[in-house]
C-alpha cells in the first residue's frame, strides 16, 4: 500500500507547502535488499571504553567498512560511539564532542549507534549517573537527526563485550529502518555470550521456527523473513485461514497446523506436532492477535475474554507447553508481539492494551528463569501499514502514521526484520527485552 501523503509531499507543490507551512515531511527509508550490504558506505566509530578497540574488527567481520579518523568532506552512513568509559556528569560533553562536527556529513537514512554500560552494574554513582543519561541523549538526538536516520542505545554488561556482533549488524543496517530511539540490554540477563553465525546470510539454516498467525500481514512477512535466513517455517493459523496459511507454506517450503490457539489442547498438539515432524523447534513467535474495540463503559464479556485469549494466554500456555516438554531446543528463541498500545494505551483498547502489555510481562517473567541458552524478547509495533490500518479513518490514519520520528507508518517487513534479529544464533546474550518497531513516536514510553 503507498502512502499518498509521502508522494505528495514529494511532488514540487509539496516541497513548497512542506517548506512554507512546516508540514511533515517523510523521507523514503532505506530497508534491506537480499543480497545488498549490510551497510552502503562508511561507519564513523569513536569513544572510550571497554570495547572501542574491538569495534573495527568487530564490523569488519560483519562486512562493514569502519573508520576511526573524521575527515573532512567524507559523508558517512554510519556512527558508532563507545561511551562505556564516561564514568562522571563533567565527561558527557564527550557525546558532543563526537556528534557535534559530524552531524551535518551524514548519509541519509544514517543509523547511529551508542554503546553504554548498565547504569545497575556501575561501580559508582558518578558512573550511574553518565550511563543513564545516556538514555535521554539518544532518545532526544533520534527525534531531531531526521532524513530517515534512527539513533539507539546498547547498553552491554561487562562480560558480554563478545557478544555485540548480532546487534551492531541490525542496527547499523536497513534491516532496523523504522526502529529508533530504543534502548536494549545484551548479556544482563543470562547468557553474556553468542553462538557463532556459521553463514551470515543465513544465520538460521538447520532451525524450524513456530509462527502463530502467519497466514497474513505481520504474520506472513515474519514467515518470509525467517525463510530467507535459512529457517524452516511452520506457520499456525485458524482453520478458517488454513487456505492462505497452506498456500503460504508451500511457497516457503514449510510445514502448517490449523487450528485455534484458544483451544483447550493447543498447547499439547502444538508440542506434539513440532517434536513428531521436527524433533522440536528453535524459535516460536506469539504473533497471533485480534482487536475488539470498545470503551470499556461498552465492553462486552465475550470482547474482553476473547482478546485476553488470543493475545496472552494462548503465549503463555504454548510457551510454557513447549518448555515442559522440552520441545524448545538449546540457544532457542522464544518472540513474543506486544504493541505500542501496552505501553502508552490507547481509546477504546483497554482489553488490547492489557493483553499486550501482558505480552510484556511474559518476557519480565521468563527472562531470568530460561536456561541452555534459550532467550525470551518481544517486540511492539506502532503504526504499521497493513490491511486491517488501510480501513482505519483517514484522520486517525494520518494522525497514526505522522505522529513520530519519520513521519510515516511503518511496514511488516520492519517488524520481521527486529524478529530475525532476536532468532539470530548470535543474539544468545540478548534476552528480556522489548524494542518498538514504531519509526519512535512521540508519545508514551
Amino acid at each position: 500500500m503507498t502512502d499518498r501523503y509521502q508522494g505528495f509531499v514529494a511532488s514540487p507543490v509539496g516541497k513548497f507547502l512542506v517548506k512554507n507551512l512546516g508540514l511533515p515531511s517523510p523521507v523514503a527509508l532505506d530497508r534491506y535488499v537480499e543480497g545488498a550490504p549490510l551497510v552502503d558506505g562508511t561507519v564513523l566509530v569513536g569513544g572510550t571504553g571497554r570495547l572501542v578497540e574491538q569495534l573495527p574488527e568487530v564490523l569488519d567481520g560483519l562486512g562493514i567498512t569502519a573508520t576511526t579518523t573524521r575527515e573532512d568532506g567524507a559523508t558517512y552512513k554510519g556512527l558508532v560511539l563507545d561511551a562505556t568509559g564516561l564514568t562522571s556528569a563533567a565527561e558527557l560533553g564527550a557525546l558532543r564532542d563526537f556528534f557535534t562536527p559530524v552531524l551535518r556529513s551524514l548519509a541519509p537514512c544514517t543509523h547511529v549507534v551508542v554503546l553504554g554500560t548498565p547504569p545497575e552494574t556501575t561501580g559508582s554513582t558518578g558512573e550511574r549517573i553518565a550511563q543513564r543519561a545516556l538514555e535521554g541523549f539518544t532518545r532526544s538526538l533520534g527525534k531531531e537527526i531526521g532524513r530517515g536516520s534512527t539513533v539507539q542505545l546498547v547498553y552491554v554488561a561487562p562480560g558480554a563485550e563478545g557478544a555485540v556482533d548480532s546487534t551492531l549488524a541490525f542496527f547499523l543496517s536497513p534491516k532496523s529502518a523504522y526502529v529508533s530511539g530504543q534502548v536494549v540490554r545484551v548479556g544482563t540477563t543470562g547468557s553474556t555470550t553468542a553462538e557463532p553465525v556459521a553463514d551470515p546470510t543465513e544465520p538460521l539454516a538447520g532451525k524450524v521456527a513456530l509462527v502463530t498467525g502467519a497466514s497474513r500481514g505481520i504474520g506472513e512477512q515474519i514467515a518470509r523473513v525467517l525463510h530467507r535466513d535459512g529457517a524452516t517455517v511452520v506457520g499456525v493459523d485458524v482453520p478458517q485461514a488454513a487456505s492462505d496459511l497452506v498456500a503460504l507454506v508451500k511457497e516457503l517450503d514449510g510445514d502448517h497446523i490449523a487450528l485455534d490457539i484458544t483451544a483447550p489442547d493447543a498447547p499439547q498438539r502444538i508440542a506434539h506436532h513440532v517434536k513428531e515432524k521436527h524433533g522440536g523447534v528453535d524459535i516460536v513467535v506469539h504473533n497471533a492477535g485480534i482487536t475488539r474495540d470498545k470503551k470499556l463503559a461498552n465492553m462486552g464479556e465475550d470482547r474482553w475474554d476473547s482478546v485476553i485469549a488470543v493475545n496472552v494466554s494462548a503465549p503463555e500456555l504454548i510457551t510454557a507447553e513447549l518448555l515442559e516438554q522440552d520441545a524448545i531446543r538449546p540457544n532457542g528463541r522464544i518472540i513474543g508481539v506486544a504493541s505500542i498500545a501496552g505501553i502508552a494505551g490507547n481509546v477504546g483498547q483497554t482489553n488490547y492494551a492489557a493483553s499486550k502489555a501482558g505480552v510484556i510481562g511474559l518476557v519480565d517473567a521468563l527472562a531470568p528463569t530460561l536456561s541452555d541458552g534459550i532467550t525470551v524478547n518481544a517486540v511492539a509495533p506502532g503504526f504499521i501499514v497493513t490491511q486491517m490500518t488501510a480501513a482505519v479513518p483517514f484522520a486517525t490514519r494520518e494522525v497514526g502514521q505522522r505522529l513520530n520520528a519519520m513521519a510515516q507508518g511503518g511496514l511488516p517487513v520492519d517488524v520481521a526484520e527486529t524478529i530475525a534479529w532476536y532468532a539470530s544464533p548470535g543474539s544468545t546474550a540478548v534476552n528480556g527485552n522489548v524494542v518498538r518497531v514504531c519509526g519512535q513516536m512521540m508519545l508514551g514510553a
